[in-house]
């Protein structure tokens, strides 16, 4: 494994000569942070050796060499999910790539489901925490001492200091950030009734179908990590209607606005 993601990890800092501190995740209907980006360079997920490809609407599928606020980044305009058949090493495998090209720190987003019912849909939450209910991990099986430890540290999922960060620019821009406990699920159905009141029982603010795999790796190779959720539908009862992809794109889009500043502003701080 090591040598393949070298691999991919070379063929990539081959490209440019940008050597990006950042990787950056975006998920459902947020490839509009790509707007913000001072591109350097753009390659199709096609052209990647050993890359996946993402088979979901709503994902691009390109790999992005830029800046953001004068900070060099690598976006994934597209990820990658374990309900299209992939195993959770190949959804986790370019955030390997990713820390073996440099980088130390991982953004991630999404769009998610609310649970709590103090959030309403549009609404933005800053990740503190994740519950991980896909029945797997991606360190399961032999593990390799020069990636991360057998049993890593998970004390510290996202970083106290980027959350701190990032509800002070959403203050300071009038921007109402919720933070809160994200669960990841396998999907690809929207959940049941009973699910949500589970996972709302279980301590859950929002449920999506990614991030956690993403996030487990990052910390195993002891990245720091910032993730953030658009609550496109409402999983509280009473508020619980039909739901599809189509009209989750059409909300996370249209709140993506807001998480874009922040996420840019964010970027300054690194």
């Amino acid at each position: 494994m090591l040598e393949t993601i070298q691999i991919t990890a070379d063929y990539l800092i081959n490209q440019t000569t940008l050597k990006p501190v950042v990787g950056i995740i975006l998920g459902t209907g947020l490839g509009g942070l790509v707007e913000e980006i001072e591109i350097e360079k753009s390659i199709s997920y096609e052209e990647i050796p050993n890359f996946p490809v993402s088979t979901v609407e709503g994902h691009s599928g390109r790999l992005i060499f830029g800046t953001i606020n004068n900070t060099p980044i690598l976006a994934m305009q597209g990820r990658f999910h374990y309900y299209e058949g992939y195993d959770m090493k190949e959804v986790t495998f370019p955030v390997r790539v990713m820390k073996q090209m440099g980088i130390e720190t991982l953004f991630v987003s999404n769009a998610s489901g609310g649970l709590n019912p103090d959030y309403v849909v549009g609404d933005i939450m800053v990740i503190n925490d994740h519950i991980n209910m896909f029945g797997d991990n991606p360190l399961i099986g032999r593990n390799n001492n020069k990636l991360g430890p057998r049993f890593p540290d998970m004390s510290e999922p996202y970083s106290k200091r980027l959350i701190a960060e990032a509800l002070m620019i959403g203050n300071d821009n009038g921007i109402d950030l919720k933070q809160g406990v994200y669960v990841g699920t396998t999907g690809p159905t929207f959940e049941t009734p009973a699910e949500y009141k589970m996972f709302r029982i279980l301590g859950a603010d929002a449920v999506g179908m990614s991030t956690v795999p993403e996030v487990i790796v990052a910390r195993h190779m002891d990245m720091q990590c910032f993730g953030i959720s658009i609550i496109t539908d409402s999983g509280v009862p009473g508020q619980i209607v039909e739901v599809s992809h189509e009209e989750v794109q059409e909300v996370a889009a249209a709140a993506e606005p807001k998480m874009t500043m922040v996420i840019k502003e964010l970027l300054g701080r690194i």
